[in-house]
């Protein structure tokens, strides 16, 4: 008896031909390049170095495109974005010790933010492997060891015969829900060994399905179809499935409010009549979500940030949907389904009955009403008019990328991202220096939209060398940069904590004269004058500066008693 996975595709003729006849000059870096291709990659990101070298040089053999960035880091951030925009596994190619590792805070904030990136580095030779001590430049002990914590898995070659099946490997544990980095390294002699073996043109790498379990959607489906008060939690794990439409139409059939945390920005209409928008570091959102009597948390894993800093304690029965089963009732007990965001709603959808609720609507303008007052209360006009104006400026299809600067806070709360994947911010993991290079990789993934990247003077240190970067390529990306002379919101954190605060406070350059010098224009803007003067930068063609001097204040928090 012959099944269908017992079945070989027969090579043709000229598949034998071109097997048995290789073209001469290939090396190890070749078969790295080769399958990148047969997976579908078109563009790779990264910096060459001296152990990388073979791949590089293939890359000249190549079809594919190559942007390279300044700093690994940034190259990381970079090819994390391109990976949220496309739903590609993003190709970072990297060196050997100090350059791998400089990858390592880019590929945590991917891990967090369940990114797929598809990270090759280079090893020493094969000889020093093991664990000896033996001098080769860049020489770690155990790189790998250094990114098992971080990455998604870790890939290790030590043959040429075995990069086609790594990389396989790896693109397919990175697409496999949840998505997320992953390693492969490939040692310096591999990569520029000559090779017989024949060109890499096919592969199977389709990533695995997630889908629920029935027995425990059935539960979620009748405790949903008969709750008096149900509330949804929307986290990043939505817009990573793609789900933000099976999303609307299960909440608009159970009538359920729901709020978004700041990895699920844009994963439900903001003006919908059940949108609680994303003010879930507010004590109103909050306790209406404890108020629930069931909340269905979908794609969030309901960390510090989403669960207004672990302060909800939910009163009612919690479901929740978590494609990363290490998220799964990590925070509070919960009927948990470890599946796919997609998958999991369109079983809710297939079993859950209509739950008519005209009150729903009134009580989320009542929340939302009490939000809008406390904030009025605290004279925060300038941040709110600031953030107007950035919205307004913004075209409604362009995305954002927000570093980790006051600016950005507020916007996790108060900003309209016009969509799914229309807004990424550090908020994953929380470093600096993310938003430039994001946006850079965005602009690299879609070329017809313009990009907008917020940074304060702090952050935007982190990347100031990718100017050359966006100049080299014309990528355009508009930067905004507030500069406030310090680490604004460290400045607030320890003025609060403990009077005054210390080591906040920066020498900066004259980011006017310092964009120009890499070729980029650049604007010294004003509250009044930034819708004009943004507007009038994302509609210019090409990378562009606008500096912002200005002292923003954070809204007061509500998780501190």
């Amino acid at each position: 008896m012959t099944h269908d996975h017992d079945l070989v595709l027969r090579p043709t003729e000229a598949q034998i031909s071109a097997a048995l006849n290789p073209p001469p000059g290939r090396i190890g870096g070749d078969l790295v390049v080769e399958t990148l291709a047969a997976l579908g990659t078109t563009t790779v990101f990264g910096l060459p170095g001296q152990h990388a070298l073979g791949m590089f040089d293939a890359l000249r053999r190549s079809s594919l495109r190559y942007i390279g960035l300044r700093v690994e880091n940034n190259a990381g951030f970079a090819a994390d974005t391109y990976g949220r925009i496309t739903g590609e596994a993003a190709p970072l190619l990297l060196s050997t010790g100090p350059g791998a590792l400089t990858s390592l805070a880019a590929l945590q904030e991917a891990a967090a933010a369940s990114a797929p990136v598809l990270a090759i580095s280079s090893q020493i030779p094969t000889a020093g492997l093991g664990g000896g001590r033996h001098g080769y430049l860049h020489e770690l002990t155990d790189q790998s060891a250094s990114f098992r914590g971080v990455v998604k898995s870790v890939h290790t070659v030590r043959a040429q015969s075995q990069i086609p099946s790594a990389i396989e490997a790896a693109w397919k544990s990175a697409l496999t829900a949840p998505h997320g980095p992953v390693w492969v390294e490939i040692p310096q002699d591999v990569l520029l060994a000559e090779t017989a073996i024949p060109v890499v043109t096919g592969g199977d790498a389709f990533p695995e399905e997630l889908p629920p379990r029935p027995e425990l959607t059935a539960v979620a489906a009748h405790l949903l179809s008969t709750a008096a008060r149900p509330a949804i939690i929307a986290g990043g794990g939505v817009v990573r499935a793609d789900a933000s439409k099976k999303l609307r139409e299960l909440a608009e059939r159970i009538q359920a409010p729901v709020v978004t945390t700041p990895g699920g920005k844009g994963a439900f209409p903001w003006k919908h009549p059940l949108s609680l928008q994303s003010w879930i570091e507010d004590r109103h959102t909050t306790d209406f979500l404890e108020d629930a009597d069931v909340v269905l948390v979908i794609g969030s894993g309901l960390g510090e940030l989403s669960s207004n800093y672990h302060t909800f304690t939910p009163r009612g029965r919690v479901v929740q949907i978590e494609a990363d089963l290490g998220k799964l009732e990590s925070n509070h007990p919960a009927l948990g389904i470890h599946a796919d965001a997609r998958l999991a709603l369109q079983a809710l959808l297939e079993t859950v009955s209509e739950r008519p609720d005209p009150s729903a609507p009134e009580r989320v303008r009542e929340v939302l009403a009490k939000v809008a007052d406390r904030i009025a209360a605290q004279e925060l006009t300038l941040e709110q008019d600031v953030l107007a104006s950035v919205r307004a400026a913004l075209p409604a299809a362009s995305p954002s990328f927000w570093d980790m600067t006051i600016l950005s806070y507020w916007a996790w709360s108060a900003f309209d991202a016009k969509g799914p994947n229309h807004m990424h911010s550090a908020q994953g993991a929380g470093g600096l220096g993310y938003a430039f290079p994001a946006a850079l990789g965005a602009a690299v993934a879609d070329p017809t939209r313009p990009v907008l990247a917020v940074s304060g003077d702090g952050g935007a240190l982190y990347s100031i060398a990718e100017l050359a970067t966006a100049k080299q390529y014309a990528l355009d990306v508009t930067w905004l940069i507030v500069d406030d002379g310090g680490y604004g919101i460290l400045r607030e954190y320890m003025t609060d904590a403990f009077g005054e605060p210390t080591a906040t406070e920066l020498t900066r350059p004259d980011y006017m004269a310092l964009a120009e010098s890499f070729g980029v224009p650049a604007v010294r803007t004003s509250p009044e004058t930034l819708e004009t003067d943004l507007a009038k930068a994302l509609s210019a063609p090409g990378p562009s500066v606008l500096v912002l001097p200005a002292v923003l204040r954070m809204f007061a928090p509500t998780h501190l008693g």
